[in-house]
């Protein structure tokens, strides 16, 4: 089963505005009127079309080697794993029924959880196919070739489709070989502890996931002041939430997932060096010269499979140097801001389908449709800072502009429709470009900092909010059932994952 990248989950269309109900799906500001951008519905699609032709950097470009000024600190896997864990979030075994036409979707959802049911789908019980014959580890795929990668593996398929618990996690190459380290990983933790059965290793591999989500990817892309206001004695505290809050258990806020949390499409580079072999700069899409990409479902091309160090600092390399360098350097995801890769203004046909060919354009029609409230009116509501329209800037936030790279505020770019109306998702991307901090890399030399936009106030409590109430939501999490746990190592982060997946293949 495939499902179309961006589409929305079934009963997302009909998340109730009501302020006595609740679904799987709902609203955190249900108060809020909706955002219009014009005096109908017409004239609202067509200035929300000027502004995301107006966010992505066009003409596109070709991936390349070397020090990119639109490079964030953040490793380039961050971008995917934080894909990973949205489809973690939002499970949906029927994923092809996205259509407003199905009003029943609303109650067929499971509740949101970090429970990594993309990872084991219902259990060796109900899909034995995805367990090996002990029914405790993880069935592997064949072997995968790439130039310079040992003891690589594709995800286990059937006539080419992947036999995972979310079809989505095969969408592209980068999230499905994502998808068997995490595999890996659990079938490690099986090794090394012959003793626990099946749900015991399910506890600890979740635990460690859960703990790189709060500890390593949060302070990634959320600017630090607004996590610090959510802990107490420095571990995340529940109480702390003051805006998400449901009756029977967590829903999914449209606020965050059609707005808030579409941040790392801002951070998809235009491709990416997946190995030591010089034709493996791969861009994201097929080229019209046959060459498929990045496209997954179906198994990863001969030869691509992924060097882990050019996506995370699993080891140390130079950031800089000749150009065998430059090509076995750790890759950057590309900054949060207003600029999405030109790649994106013309996604593939197979990826259209009947919704617009631009990813930008996709977003706000979506936020739209939805009746997302304006970011300002969000901000208001939370009783922060409002941003001006002048600091509401539709571009590249590099630290040297060139010519192109920053279009100027909403209203002179996209029209006075948008004064003190700005779409909750450009307003979120907006706060990031103005709330820049310097980052250390890792680099192998003198010592690197990067200048690295980070969710704020409006886009950042979002998705801390919902990131954490999700968690104490969930009676077997970490948070609700350990939350002072950590690893052995308490540094642990996403690149422990990667090299314990690995074992001793990395050095």
């Amino acid at each position: 089963m495939k499902r179309s990248h961006g589409a929305l989950p079934r009963g997302l269309t009909s998340a109730a505005r009501s302020p006595l109900s609740q679904g799987r799906f709902g609203r955190m500001f249900r108060h809020l009127p909706p955002a219009r951008y014009g005096a109908d519905d017409g004239e609202s699609l067509e200035n929300l079309s000027v502004l995301g032709k107006n966010m992505v950097g066009l003409p596109a470009d070709d991936p390349s080697d070397g020090p990119d000024p639109e490079e964030s600190g953040i490793p380039a896997l961050y971008t995917y794993f934080g894909q990973f864990v949205d489809h973690d979030l939002t499970f949906d075994p029927v994923s092809l029924l996205t259509k407003a036409a199905d009003p029943d979707g609303l109650v067929d959802f499971r509740t949101p959880a970090f429970d990594l049911d993309n990872l084991y789908g219902r259990g060796p019980g109900d899909q034995p196919y995805m367990y090996q014959d002990d029914g405790k580890r993880l069935a592997l795929g064949g072997p995968l070739t790439g130039k310079g990668v040992a003891d690589a593996k594709d995800l286990p398929r059937f006539n080419d489709h992947a036999l995972i618990g979310d079809p989505r996690n095969d969408e592209n190459a980068i999230v499905s070989q994502l998808q068997g380290l995490f595999q890996r990983f659990h079938n490690r933790l099986c090794q090394d502890n012959p003793k626990l059965d099946l749900s015991g290793i399910q506890r600890l591999t979740r635990f460690h996931y859960q703990y790189v989500i709060l500890n390593d990817f949060l302070p990634r892309i959320i600017k630090d002041s607004v996590l610090q206001d959510l802990k107490t004695d420095g571990h995340f505290d529940p109480r702390k939430l003051r805006f998400f809050h449901w009756h029977n258990f967590p829903f999914m806020p449209v606020e965050f997932s059609v707005a808030a949390y579409r941040l790392g499409h801002s951070m998809i580079r235009p491709g990416y060096r997946l190995n030591d072999d010089p034709k493996n700069l791969i861009a994201i899409f097929p080229k019209k010269n046959g060459d498929p990409g990045l496209t997954g479902f179906q198994p990863v091309a001969a030869g691509r499979a992924i060097d882990w160090g050019r996506f995370i600092d699993v080891d140390t390399r130079a950031f800089d140097g000749d150009d065998k360098a430059k090509q076995r350097r750790l890759q950057f995801a590309y900054r949060i801001d207003t600029s999405l890769v030109g790649e994106l203004f013309e996604l593939p046909p197979k990826i259209v389908q009947d919704q617009p060919h631009s990813l930008a354009l996709r977003n706000l029609e979506r936020g739209f449709r939805l009746g997302l409230p304006s970011g300002q009116s969000v901000a208001k509501a939370m009783g922060v800072p409002v941003m001006s329209d002048n600091d509401i800037v539709i571009g590249k936030a590099v630290d040297k502009p060139e010519k192109g790279d920053v279009k100027g505020p909403i209203v002179k770019v996209a029209g006075e429709a948008f004064a003190g109306n700005c779409p909750l998702w450009t307003y979120v991307l907006a706060e990031a470009a103005a709330h820049q901090i310097a980052v250390d890399i890792p680099i192998s030399g003198a010592r690197k900092q990067i200048t690295t936009p980070q969710l704020g106030p409006v886009g950042g409590r979002i998705v801390a909010e919902v990131f954490l109430g999700i968690l104490s939501g969930d009676r077997s999490s970490l948070v609700s059932q350990d939350p002072k746990w950590h690893p052995s190592n308490p540094n642990f982060k996403l690149k422990d994952i990667v090299s314990y997946a690995l074992g001793d293949e990395l050095k």
